[in-house]
This record gives C-alpha cells, structure tokens and sequence, in this order.
C-alpha cells in the first residue's frame, strides 16, 4: 500500500507501517520469513508472500527488459554496420 500520509510514500504492509522494504533488507540479511513474522507481529504471513512474490517479479521483469534493451542494442549496431 501507498499512502503519501505513511511514511512519506514509502510503501508499507496494508493496515501497518511496516514498509516493504523491511522485509526485503531482512530477507537479504538471511532473517527467515518466520523470524520476520515474530519480529513484525502486526504483518500476515500472506503479506510477506504476496511481498516476495512481487519482488521476484519485479526483478525479473527488470532483467527481462534488461535483455530486451540489450539486444536492441546489439541489433542496431548490426544494423549500422
């Protein structure tokens, strides 16, 4: 959820001010979802899985685009040559 009034715009677990990248800079600390959970009580495991679910297509839709500008790239070089 994105609310200008919480945390500047930062977004946060719906019914918390928990921001979402809590979760993540944790998740990539090694913190366990379960670790998590216990120290954000007011966040539901299915937030957290919903969360990690759009990181990963986040990420992955960054390095599609990624492969795609690349391959642009290449093409218009071929193409200039």
């Amino acid at each position: 959820m994105i609310d200008p009034e919480i945390r500047g715009g930062e977004p946060v677990f719906a019914g918390t001010r928990v921001p979402v990248s809590a979760l993540l800079g944790n998740i990539e600390e090694g913190v366990t979802v379960d670790e998590f959970l216990e120290d954000f009580p007011s966040v539901t495991r299915e937030q957290v899985e919903a969360a990690l679910v759009a990181s990963e297509f986040h990420h992955d839709m960054a390095a599609a685009n990624a492969i795609m500008r690349a391959d642009a790239d290449a093409l218009s070089r071929l193409a200039r040559s």
